[in-house]
């Protein structure tokens, strides 16, 4: 009886899972690439006119950057696709390969060099992807948006929801303004809290949408616009503090450790509200675990790499808080204010 539960256990992937990984996979090509192309749009408007990072958006006028941009929806909505199919264990970790594909496309294209250690770091990142590729659970099987409901309402999760809640209003109104300019976390722990939310959201809206154009028709029931209001709530509350994050500190640092703590998060938020972990041996469940490590071993190293690229100092220490940028670089590559304004104090 326990060689047969194995065996059923280690069955090859699911058709829905194929889907997802098939949909992850060209996400994760659309994103890694759209970034080349916007970089190339940037440097072919900044030959013509005043650079972005002067404070110019000659970049507005340039096909080039908006098909980057376009390409980037694409993948977006690639990826958003892919959780109506796929467990969130499987599609979020695989967002590391857009890392792969951008850093291999700028070696190749604008000869941004790669160093070694970035080779060794884009392998484990795909070492790891394979093998949680191979040992990711299959997808529940959800006939209605009210069954996801039901799965997001029950204890546990709604256990994890409160808490979840409760650490981000902590941060927000105790921790951030005292805090939130000088220490790292602060801001992404807002970011990775909430995101983690966001993705079952967006995971309960797609499984609404995939039902919707297979016949039966999800929008009736009040709970798919419930999901729909937490999902707009969740992505801007993520970005606006990904946004201050990236404002503050150097990007090189802020990346890797978002990656690593937005999708940790994400993984514990699928684990308790869909079970993933209920439909496997304790085998498998190390492998994934064992591949996730692999993949943020991989990403921690294409990030250093990168910046021992960028100061050419060969060093692989990397401080936490870093001068973002110099005082004549107010702006960053798309015009964006990247330096906080301190603001006018009232006269009394």
């Amino acid at each position: 009886m326990e060689t047969q539960s194995l065996e059923e256990s280690y069955k090859g992937m699911s058709s829905d899972n194929i889907k997802g990984l098939v949909l992850a996979l060209s996400s994760s090509i659309f994103i890694g690439a759209s970034f080349i192309v916007k970089k190339k749009g940037l440097k072919k408007a900044g030959a013509s006119g005043l650079r972005a990072g002067s404070g110019g958006y000659s970049y507005l006028y340039e096909p080039l950057w908006w098909g980057g941009m376009i390409t980037m929806i694409v993948g977006e909505i690639a990826n958003f696709a892919a959780y109506a199919f796929a467990p969130a264990i499987l599609v979020t970790p695989l967002g590391a390969l857009s890392i792969i594909i951008s850093a291999v496309l700028a070696h190749i294209i604008l000869n941004e060099k790669l160093h070694i250690f970035g080779i060794l770091g884009c392998a484990l990142c795909v070492v790891g992807s394979t093998t949680i590729v191979l040992h990711a659970p299959h997808e529940r099987d959800i006939e209605s948006v009210a069954q996801v409901w039901d799965l997001a309402t029950e204890p546990a999760f709604m256990f994890y929801a409160a808490l979840v809640i409760t650490a981000v209003f902590v941060l927000i109104f105790h921790y951030i303004p005292d805090y939130g300019q000088t220490h790292i976390m602060v801001y992404i722990g807002v970011c990775s809290l909430v995101g983690s939310l966001s993705v079952m959201s967006v995971k309960a809206l797609g499984i609404a949408l995939k039902l919707t154009l297979s016949g039966m028709n999800q929008m009736i029931y009040p709970q798919t616009w419930a999901f729909t209001l937490i999902v707009i709530t969740c992505v801007l509350t993520q970005m606006n503090y990904l946004n201050k994050a990236l404002d503050t500190f150097n990007t090189a640092v802020v990346s890797p450790i978002y990656y690593v703590m937005f999708t940790s998060f994400t993984i514990v938020a699928s684990v308790i509200m869909f079970k993933d972990w209920d439909r496997q041996s304790p085998t498998q469940i190390i492998t994934e675990m064992c591949g996730f490590v692999t993949i943020l071993s991989g990403t921690f190293l294409l990030h250093k790499t990168k910046d021992m690229t960028d100061d050419c100092t060969g060093s692989m220490s990397l401080p936490v808080r870093l001068p973002k940028h110099s005082e004549d670089d107010s702006f960053g590559a798309e015009g964006i204010p990247l330096r906080r304004q301190e603001p006018l104090r009232s006269q009394d």
